[in-house]
């Protein structure tokens, strides 16, 4: 539909393509040949919307449509917030700032390789050089799965195995169990890897132990 994929697109459905492997049958058949993206795609006017805009502006348009409103801004950003009575403000979307950034060319966001390049030669005088070239990456927690005598480690274990799953019917808790017990033969990157998807089941267990969301 786009003519290209979007490289936040592609990341996504890479990570999601590692849940399948847990899913029970009866979900996969159901909803396996479902395509989410062609779903999210219908909804949005491509012709009018994105027509003649720059590839990374296309990408941009759609990730603000759906990552960022629906994940970043309510699960990390002013729903989470306000759940917990937090009044939190994200200065970079000050409607002021973002129509300036808006208006700027793409050579201007992203020069070859290098992401927020505007706002590195802004901040050049006062940040370090090392900070100034380093590649953006997410800020994520130390893998559970490279500390097998770690608490968050034993946490993963106890819990995948536990009712918690058994009681998720999307959720096939035999699969998961039998990734478990080889997850010590598997090489660091492997385990890596695989950390993001297993703390997401987990997180899933919790909240049907603690809100009986499949009863």
């Amino acid at each position: 539909m786009l003519g290209f994929v979007p490289s936040w697109m592609e990341a996504f459905g890479a990570t999601a393509a590692r849940y399948h492997g847990f899913f029970a049958a009866s979900f996969q058949e159901r909803f396996g040949p479902l395509e989410p993206y062609r779903g999210f795609l219908s909804g949005i006017d491509v012709r009018g919307q994105l027509a003649g805009r720059a590839p990374m502006h296309q990408s941009m348009y759609l990730w603000s449509k759906a990552h960022f409103t629906h994940y970043l801004l309510t699960m990390l950003g002013d729903r989470m917030e306000m759940a917990h009575s937090v009044e939190g403000r994200v200065p970079f979307l000050d409607h002021k700032v973002v129509e300036v950034i808006r208006s700027q060319p793409v050579n201007l966001k992203m020069r070859g390789t290098t992401e927020k390049y505007i706002l590195r030669e802004a901040a050049r005088d006062v940040i370090t050089d090392t900070i100034y070239r380093r590649q953006k990456y997410p800020f994520l927690s130390p893998p559970s799965t490279l500390n097998p005598r770690g608490k968050l480690y034993a946490l993963v274990q106890d819990t995948l195995r536990g009712r918690g799953l058994a009681a998720i019917p999307f959720l096939d808790q035999q699969k998961v169990t039998t990734f478990l017990d080889r997850l010590g033969s598997l090489d660091e990157s492997a385990r890596v890897a695989s950390d993001l998807v297993l703390m997401a089941l987990t997180s899933a267990c919790i909240l049907q132990e603690r809100f009986k969301l499949a009863a």
